[in-house]
């Protein structure tokens, strides 16, 4: 009979607590996130030409995403604050969506993942762009926003599939 693995952020008497990681190895660790923002095409014709009314669409919203990952741990209640050694924010348009591509890689020599740095990179990035185009297409969806890898750390290594 095989067990089902423990929810870590959960006490024994079922209340939210932080992990303990002070007994971990440190170990570099790795992420990488993505998400799309799906738009009308002339949306994005616009923000490919630079022609939005608030800026740099692209360049605003990779450094929202990279000051995101940062402050993770003031995000999400049960984050560790990290010393992250490398975060990128990648943004591509891509024509059968329409709309744009988001990927986020966070890195750490550390003693936990930064699985939830890239996830916030990622939709942190989506929302910004959301946010500088939503005069002309309120209709945006942001969609697909999930983990694509993650290496190091006791649990080993994930790939998504697809």
């Amino acid at each position: 009979m095989t067990t089902q693995p423990a929810l870590t952020h959960l006490g024994a008497e079922g209340q939210a607590n932080m992990v303990d990681v002070g007994e971990k190895a440190e170990t570099q660790r790795t992420a990488i996130a993505e998400g799309a923002v799906i738009m009308q095409p002339q949306t994005l014709n616009l923000i490919r030409e630079g022609n939005a009314r608030k800026g740099d669409v692209l360049g605003t919203a990779r450094i929202a995403g990279i000051m995101a990952a940062k402050r993770t741990h003031e995000l999400i209640p049960l984050c560790h604050p990290l010393l992250l050694t490398k975060v990128t924010v990648d943004i591509e348009p891509d024509e059968s969506l329409p709309g744009l591509r988001v990927t986020a890689l966070a890195r750490v020599t550390g003693k936990t993942g930064v699985e939830m740095e890239a996830l916030t990179a990622a939709s942190v990035a989506c929302l910004t762009i959301y946010d500088m185009a939503k005069a002309v297409d309120r209709g945006m969806t942001i969609s697909g926003v999930r983990l694509v890898e993650k290496t190091g750390g006791k649990s080993g290594d994930y790939k998504a599939e697809g």
